[in-house]
């Protein structure tokens, strides 16, 4: 039920104003991708490079959201829908705050993508899609989900018997086959400098 009687407040800080503080223009990093695609691994290692050059960066990661901020949430449709609803108002968040904020989710829904970029300004919401064949991702299957999919251990498996819808237009679409993390993580960031995407 929406929240009635709430007017939003004005404060004399302003995004602009923290952003230029900060020396960056604030955006959001959104990774989507099947799991076991390399999401959380190459956030990480985009993160990592963005703070080694004095960015003020937050990742947030799909599973630790789960310990906290989206903790009473399952994995049916309707609870993945809210998930990303959180993490878009709290990337939205970041993203007033001035920062760089990344994101590795399955994010499997082209609305629930398409409601973060809706959120923030033109231009502050980059959708990469990792992009990665679902026969890879259960070969490497870091967690053992797929095994336990294919078993019928866990229902509503993205890729396996829930849908995941790819991006149609991201900002970067980054496949990743053969290359290291290491190597896959570099040509991500170069794919986001030359094309101007962070700022």
């Amino acid at each position: 039920m929406a929240t009635t009687n709430v007017v939003w407040h004005e404060h004399k800080t302003t995004k602009s104003s923290r952003a230029a503080a900060l020396d960056q223009a604030p955006k959001v990093l959104w990774l989507t991708g099947l799991s076991g695609s390399g999401k959380s691994t190459l956030a990480g290692l985009l993160e990592q490079k963005l703070a080694a050059e004095g960015k003020h960066t937050y990742l947030l990661d799909g599973d630790n959201v789960r310990h906290g901020l989206c903790g009473d949430l399952g994995f049916a449709d309707k609870d993945r829908v809210e998930n990303i609803r959180r993490i878009s108002e709290v990337s939205k968040l970041f993203v007033d705050a001035g920062l760089i904020v990344l994101t590795a989710f399955i994010s499997p829904f082209k609305a629930d993508r398409s409601y973060c970029r809706n959120l923030v300004e033109q231009g502050e919401f980059v959708e990469i899609f990792v992009d990665t064949p679902i026969d890879i991702c259960e070969q490497r299957d870091p967690k053992g989900l797929y095994k336990k999919a294919r078993a019928g251990d866990i229902k509503d498996f993205t890729g396996i018997d829930s849908n995941y819808e790819a991006p149609e237009a991201p900002e970067v679409h980054l496949e990743w086959k053969d290359e290291s993390a290491e190597e896959t993580a570099e040509r991500l960031y170069a794919l986001l400098v030359d094309n101007g995407l962070l700022g």
